[in-house]
C-alpha cells in the first residue's frame, strides 16, 4: 500500500515543532518497535502522539485510523495528560463527514476521551493545528 505521506514525515514535522515550543522529547523509535511513538513533555504536560500515513486506498486509511484511535487512548494507562492522533493534513477533508456519519457514537467518544486530540500535520509546510476530536462534529475548532 503506497503511503502519500508516511508516518515518519508527519513525525519529523512534529518533532521540531515541538521542540522549538520547549517541549523535550522521547528518541525516535526504530521500526517495528512498540510505543508511543512520540512523548513530548512540558512541565505537568504529557502529550502522547501517534502518527499515522496517508496511504492511496481509502479502505486502508479507515482501517488505520481506527487502529491509531486505540493505540491512542490506550496512552491513558501510562501517564499520558494529552492523547494525540497525529494525521496528514490531508485527513481534514475528510474528517467532517466521518464524524458526522459516525455522529451520536463519535460525540460520545468525545465525552469518554476528553484528553483526545486530533492534529492535522502539514509536512509540506512544516506546521501542525491542534483540533479537539468533539469539535470535527460541528466543523473544525482549533486549539
Amino acid at each position: 500500500m503506497a503511503a502519500i505521506v508516511t508516518s515518519k514525515e508527519v513525525e519529523v514535522v512534529l518533532r521540531q515543532q515541538l521542540l522549538t515550543s520547549g517541549y523535550t522529547l522521547s528518541a525516535d523509535k526504530w521500526y517495528g518497535e512498540t510505543g508511543t511513538d512520540i512523548i513530548a513533555t512540558r512541565g505537568n504536560e504529557a502529550l502522547h502522539i501517534e502518527a499515522i500515513a496517508f496511504k492511496s486506498s481509502p479502505p486502508a486509511r479507515a482501517k488505520d485510523f481506527y487502529e491509531i484511535f486505540f493505540r491512542a487512548t490506550s496512552r491513558l494507562s501510562v501517564g499520558a495528560t494529552c492523547c494525540v492522533i497525529a494525521l496528514p493534513a490531508r485527513f481534514g477533508m475528510g474528517l467532517h463527514q466521518r464524524a458526522n456519519a459516525i455522529g451520536k457514537a463519535w460525540e460520545r467518544i468525545g465525552s469518554a476521551f476528553p484528553e483526545l486530540e486530533i492534529w492535522l500535520v502539514d509536512t509540506e509546510a512544516g506546521t501542525y493545528k491542534r483540533t479537539s476530536w468533539t469539535g470535527w462534529l460541528e466543523g473544525e475548532k482549533l486549539l
